[in-house]
């Protein structure tokens, strides 16, 4: 399962409200947690900091990510 996706799930959190909280569209946050995107380097603190973990949980799922999407 995707990190983000497990992290947004442990704290009750919908994609809207995730994306929400980081004024970003709530298709994005689907993209991320499907592998079809990345979030920019840039969100990744803000993303941590709602989520309640450290950057490189993120990085490390969003790299196998892509390796699955075949990226």
């Amino acid at each position: 399962m995707n990190s983000i996706k497990s992290f947004r799930e442990k704290l009750g959190l919908t994609q809207q409200e995730l994306a929400d909280a980081l004024s970003i569209e709530r298709s994005t946050v689907t993209k991320w947690e499907t592998g079809m995107a990345m979030p920019r380097a840039s969100k990744l603190p803000d993303i941590a900091e709602i989520l309640h973990c450290q950057i490189n949980d993120l990085y490390v799922t969003i790299e196998e990510a892509k390796d699955k999407a075949g990226a």
